[in-house]
This record gives structure tokens, sequence and C-alpha cells, in this order.
């Protein structure tokens, strides 16, 4: 099967807005009280830089990071291209965050039972032969569905028709291993806050050091939970009366010998 994927035209963008809303609307996100910076109520972001508007959303890599180092299998790849993530597995240890090289994935710091936060490609309405939110929304065109391998055709067709408007460059064809998410600019992308050091491949590296932390991680984090845990419920205990009168007598006992 082939791959999806969006390409991305800032030179087209007009700084509307309506894929953000879209996309919230579709989503059934809240308002979000800071629209500039991705959240967990904020899938993608219309940001400016000069005489330039520009989108910043999950890229949905070909090769994930966020993947291959989640422990439980909460991210899975498609044939299709996209990156999607399942709340159910999720045990929030937050390695994706750690590992995504684009700074995607959003915790939802503020909900008791928290999970991770992304763009998933609109999955239902794209399964169902529709667009997704954001492309079918976009009154310029700016952000178009289609085959990877013909949006790239495109892309590189607009920088050589017109030299002069485009950075010669497609991001998202070879960085990170690529990604199905493309982009054309008219700016210089690390002047848009987009990493230009990533390897033109995979990232097993990251990947591995990544998964190197997790065992002491997890080993740390459990010792200390449970001793947490310990105490909690023994405060809880000693407040409703469960414990006996002789098992605090024995502990008093113990805490004298001990000084």
């Amino acid at each position: 099967m082939e791959t999806l994927g969006m390409l991305i035209d800032f030179t087209e963008c007009i700084g509307c807005g309506e894929c953000v809303k879209a996309c919230q609307q579709f989503n059934s996100l809240p308002p979000n009280p800071d629209p500039e910076h991705l959240s967990d109520r904020n899938y993608t972001v219309v940001l400016r830089y000069e005489e330039q508007y520009y989108r910043k959303l999950c890229m949905h890599c070909q090769d994930p990071t966020c993947a291959s180092v989640c422990p439980v299998g909460a991210f899975t790849k498609t044939e299709q291209g996209r990156v999607l993530y399942n709340a159910d597995k999720c045990m929030g240890c937050r390695y994706c965050m750690m590992a995504c090289p684009f700074g995607v994935p959003r915790y939802q710091w503020s909900k008791a039972i928290p999970v991770i936060k992304k763009c998933v490609f609109c999955i239902h309405e794209v399964n169902g032969g529709k667009e997704t939110a954001c492309s079918w929304v976009c009154p310029m065109g700016a952000t178009r569905l289609g085959r990877r391998h013909h949006l790239l055709d495109i892309a590189w067709s607009r920088i050589r028709r017109h030299p002069d408007r485009y950075v010669p460059y497609v991001y998202g064809e070879n960085d990170a291993g690529g990604t199905s998410v493309l982009l054309l600019s008219g700016v210089p992308f690390e002047q848009l806050g987009y990493r230009m050091d990533l390897p033109q491949g995979p990232m097993p590296q990251l990947t591995w050091q990544v998964l190197s932390k997790i065992p002491s991680i997890v080993l740390t984090g459990g010792v200390l939970l449970g001793g947490l845990s310990w105490i909690i419920n023994r405060r809880i205990q000693i407040e409703t009366g469960d414990l006996k009168e002789n098992e605090l007598a024995g502990d008093k006992e113990k805490e004298v010998g001990d000084e």
C-alpha cells in the first residue's frame, strides 16, 4: 500500500488559522489559551516569521522513534504512513517525548489520568476516503493530501519552476529517515525552528540512548512509588482506625528502640 502524506507549502499560507480551528473541532479539543505552542489542546499551530506563515504538527515519521522507544507499544506506524497512538496501552512513561526529534508529543499535565496527545492524521476521515481536516478547510490549498511520492514530485517541480520563491529543500523527504508530512518554504527552515542537524536516515542511535536508560528509571521509579504507596496506605489505615492498637504500640516501641 502506498504511503499517504501531506505537502504543506508555507509560501501559500495566509495565516488564517482555519486549519487550527478545523483540527480542534474535528478532534473535539477544548479552547487553547496558548495558540502558539503545540499542546494537548492544539495538534497544530500557525506561526509567523517576518512575512511568511508556517505550521507545526506531528511529522508522522517513516521510522518513528516514538514507536521504537515505547515499551508497551502505544505508538504504531501504519502502512499508510500515519503514526497512531493508543491511550489504552500508554503507561505514562513519556519516553516518546524524549525521543521525538521534532519535539511533538504533548502530555496532559492537567488531567488526573493523563495521556499523550498529538495529530492522528484524521484517521477515520482519511480511511473513509476523505481529506484531513486541515487540508480540506485550507482556502489557499497550502496543505495538500496525497501519495507521498506524488507530493515529492509536486514539491520539487515547484522548486524548479520558482527557484526565487523557495528554499531548494523539501523538509521531511529524508530528515530523520523521512516523514509523511513534507514542507516547502521561502525562508530557511532553521529560522523557523526546524532542526537541520538530523541524520538523513532513521535514528536508531537515539532510540538506543533512550532505551538504555529505561531499566534504571523503571527500577528507581518503582522503589520510590512503592515506598510512597506504603506510607499513604498506612496513614489512611491509621486515620480510619483499621490498624490495631497493638500494631501501633509495636511501631512506637520500635521507634524508641531505634533512638
